[in-house]
């Protein structure tokens, strides 16, 4: 790994420390008051998917930068000149070590060993791209999916306010980010496949080696395989709220509690 993506490593990681820490609780209390009402315990997860949110977009936009105008990278899927992806691949790096260190001082409130195993598989996959400068076009590929990730956490920000499911804001959020989700995660499905497919066999792919194929293909499988239950969730839940299942029906604009059921949601680690 060149010092440049270190330094992008470490600096993203601490950026988004600082983030978390300093401007997530200035800015919020400036967006909304509701942010001060918040019970304690809210507090730690209501600043993480800020942090998230900001990633997402930042990682989300430059990934399509890169698919749109990075030539060397569209010419040569495996090998082509990986220098933006490797930029862009640091500042998730640095952003999964960041998200890594605050599970883990908060583990009895926000543990999850489940993500805890994604984090650190999808740094080892990303490692591949960081040291040997490989894949470039599938890892640009994979990072386009972090634009749904804004919708997840705008859906958690409305609960933890306590707007109604009926709300308007909350039923267009929900609309959004069904459509956004199956565009950037199921959507492009066929054509990520066509792609890999068309390598197997090539010198390209042969030269790769082992590791890399089978850290390729199998975090690919697993990666879709969630994003198509998480699909399958998020469309019956917006299927609820459009015909008027999903809660009950309140005045727009009121504030009402809600249920231990309406907590549950697709967490924001869905990259």
């Amino acid at each position: 790994m060149e010092m440049r993506e270190l330094t992008v490593v470490a600096g993203s990681f601490v950026g988004f420390q600082l983030l978390f820490s300093v401007a997530s609780p200035l800015l919020s209390s400036a967006i909304t008051p509701g942010y001060g009402r918040l019970p304690p315990t809210k507090f730690t997860e209501w600043n993480s998917r800020l942090v998230s949110t900001v990633h997402a977009l930042i990682v989300g936009l430059f990934c399509l930068y890169i698919l749109w105008f990075d030539d060397a990278v569209n010419a040569n899927p495996v090998w082509g000149d990986p220098g933006l992806v490797k930029l862009n691949v640091a500042i998730t790096c640095g952003y999964l070590l960041y998200d890594l260190v605050l599970l883990a001082c908060n583990w009895s409130t926000m543990g999850d060993s489940f993500f805890v195993c994604h984090h650190l598989a999808a740094l080892y996959a990303y490692g591949y791209v960081l040291t040997r400068g490989v894949l470039p076009y599938f890892a640009n590929f994979r990072l386009i999916s972090e634009l749904s990730t804004p919708f997840v956490n705008q859906r958690w920000f409305f609960e933890a306010l306590k707007y109604p499911r009926s709300h308007r804001m909350v039923v267009i959020n929900g609309v959004a980010m069904s459509v956004v989700f199956f565009l950037v995660r199921i959507a492009v499905m066929p054509s990520y496949w066509a792609s890999v497919f068309s390598t197997f066999g090539t010198p390209d792919f042969e030269r790769l080696g082992l590791g890399a194929q089978v850290a390729w293909i199998t975090s690919c499988i697993a990666l879709d395989i969630l994003n198509t239950v998480w699909m399958y969730k998020i469309t019956r839940g917006c299927y609820k709220v459009m015909t008027g299942r999903g809660g009950q029906k309140v005045k727009e604009g009121a504030e009402a509690p809600t249920s231990s059921d309406k907590t549950k949601h697709v967490n924001n680690h869905t990259d």
